[in-house]
């Protein structure tokens, strides 16, 4: 009789396993809404060897055959540039920043031209304060680009969601402007 009991208590423990993994496989997935959708401007000069008053970019890495003035041949393959660039809540340079784009990329094909990013965004106004932070793939030659929001601090805390990023401003090898329409997926109250 025990050993029948232990029997049902096993197949009565599979059975409802096997019905918890499949109610988990056969779940509808809703669309879910951004629980905070923000629109920045972030504008970057890069050192050329003039313009050091003003640069907020530099080149720090190139491959052998390039220099640390000017960005390398080949679609910039190997350049590793840091920056620390305005945040603007519109696409005017001299709108007052909101805060600083803090981090780094680096051209990574030599096919393409294309860029790997890492970076965050330091708000220093009185509407936000704390970090968000990014990283992920830069197809620069497409329109918009997705890159993920990893984290944050502050208002900011613990964010998750997606970044889409648009050249909205490009003048030759010196100056560019990333519109970036940040949507947070995942975001903290702190109490």
């Amino acid at each position: 009789m025990k050993m029948e009991a232990r029997r049902f208590l096993l197949l009565l423990f599979l059975l409802s396993l096997l019905s918890i993994s499949t109610a988990a496989t056969t779940r509808k997935v809703r669309a879910r809404k951004p629980c905070k959708s923000m629109v920045f401007y972030f504008h970057d000069i890069i050192y050329n060897g003039k313009n050091a008053k003003n640069a907020t970019s530099a080149i720090v890495g190139a491959p052998q055959w390039a220099n640390r003035t000017l960005l390398a041949a080949q679609n910039h393959f190997g350049d590793l540039v840091v920056f620390d660039d305005p945040i603007t809540l519109d696409n005017n340079l001299h709108s007052t920043p909101v805060g600083r784009a803090q981090g780094f990329y680096f051209y990574d094909k030599k096919e393409i031209f294309t860029a790997w990013l890492g970076f965050s965004f330091v708000f220093n106004s009185t509407e936000h304060t704390g970090s968000i932070n990014f990283a992920g793939a830069d197809p620069l030659m497409n329109k918009t680009r997705d890159i993920s929001v990893i984290g944050g601090t502050g208002d900011f805390f613990m964010a998750r969601g997606v970044a889409t990023l648009m050249t909205d401003s490009f003048e030759g090898e010196v100056y560019f402007r990333l519109r970036t329409d940040i949507k947070l997926y995942e975001c903290w109250q702190q109490v």
